[in-house]
């Protein structure tokens, strides 16, 4: 999945969902809207499938058993910044599945700086660790998957500290 900066957004979109669904994974949401690009959330009990497929080096016990997992595909567009965000309740794990994209990561609110994700790379963010992901001069496809710290009170979409905002929210 290699995507040009000038590729519509909705071609980008539609090309992504067929490369999911051709691998077999079921789509439970997406979110086409997102003023950065935005995402695909799959069926969860596809996550050992999911892990197996995009980050192979792990394995479903690697998360600890019983363990709630969210696979997600990000899609982020040339030159937009998601927010400058942290949370409380997950981890994340990020494989650059399509593309290029930044990030910046921290562990206090100050930002480092940028580093290129090429396509293959993959980055652990903890629980709290403040985070940015970057679209660069190209669409970049992002496999995510949330490693939810808290069992009792799973993270969603509220679990999100946004420290700085492009888009105002």
């Amino acid at each position: 999945m290699n995507f040009s900066a000038h590729t519509e957004k909705n071609v980008v979109f539609k090309e992504v969902e067929k490369v999911i669904t051709d691998l077999g994974f079921t789509i439970a949401n997406q979110d086409k809207s997102r003023p950065w690009g935005g995402f695909f959330v799959l069926d969860e009990s596809q996550a050992p499938k999911f892990i197996e497929t995009y980050f192979p080096h792990l394995s479903i016990n690697d998360f600890g058993i019983g363990q709630k997992l969210s696979p997600k595909i990000l899609v982020v567009a040339p030159d937009k910044r998601l927010s400058w965000q942290y949370h409380f309740r997950r981890a994340e794990i990020w494989k650059v599945v399509g593309g290029i994209a930044g990030v910046v990561t921290s562990e206090t609110d100050e930002e480092n700086e940028l580093q290129t994700l090429e396509l293959g790379t993959i980055i652990n963010l903890k629980q709290g660790e403040r985070h940015r992901l970057i679209g660069l001069d190209q669409w970049g496809i992002i496999a995510e998957i949330w490693q939810h710290t808290d069992p009792e009170n799973p993270s969603n979409e509220d679990d999100i500290v946004r420290v700085q905002d492009d888009f105002g929210r």
